[in-house]
């Protein structure tokens, strides 16, 4: 009796162990972003500490878990350029922007980090990690496998938003 006890403990100790691990599993996604403000530029965005570059597309990885749990939330860091269709000196000689010229475009590049929820997607659907910058250095994440501009898709804000002279609190 006392061995069929033993194995039947072990089967649950078992069995909760790897309830535990599928809880913790961990996938890899891609990353994106979507600029949804007029006349700027995301120079590089990070996530979590993934770096990747705001210019359009996606990139490799962030890692997230196979299953959504609550409080679940991300760091985002990101670089602006505020005016993305500037008129820089270029050099006399050779390719490239003046240096002067550059340093001084350069300097008005702002940085931001914010930390957002992460929505709740079903159970073993999330998709790629869009990450959207919207006006007043406010930031949305989804994970959702449609794609921007579809009716399903969650953020709905247009592209080319106006920033606007005061932002609510």
């Amino acid at each position: 009796m006392s061995a069929v006890l033993k194995c039947l403990c072990g089967l649950l100790v078992l069995t909760l162990l790897g309830c535990t691990f599928a809880e913790n599993k961990m996938v890899a996604g891609n990353i994106a972003a979507i600029n949804h403000v007029e006349g700027t530029a995301i120079n590089w965005f990070s996530v979590n500490g993934y770096r990747a570059h705001g210019g359009g597309g996606s990139s490799c990885c962030i890692i997230l878990p196979v299953r959504w749990r609550p409080g679940l939330k991300v760091d985002v860091e990101w670089e602006v350029d505020p005016d993305r269709f500037a008129k820089i000196k270029r050099k006399t000689i050779g390719f490239g922007f003046d240096e002067d010229a550059w340093a001084s475009h350069k300097a008005k590049f702002r940085q931001y980090r914010v930390t957002v929820d992460v929505p709740k997607w079903p159970e073993k659907k999330s998709c790629s990690m869009n990450i959207h910058f919207l006006t007043c250095k406010r930031v949305e994440v989804t994970t959702s496998c449609w794609v921007y501009g579809h009716p399903s898709y969650p953020i709905q804000e247009p592209l080319d938003m106006k920033e606007p002279a005061v932002c609510p609190n």
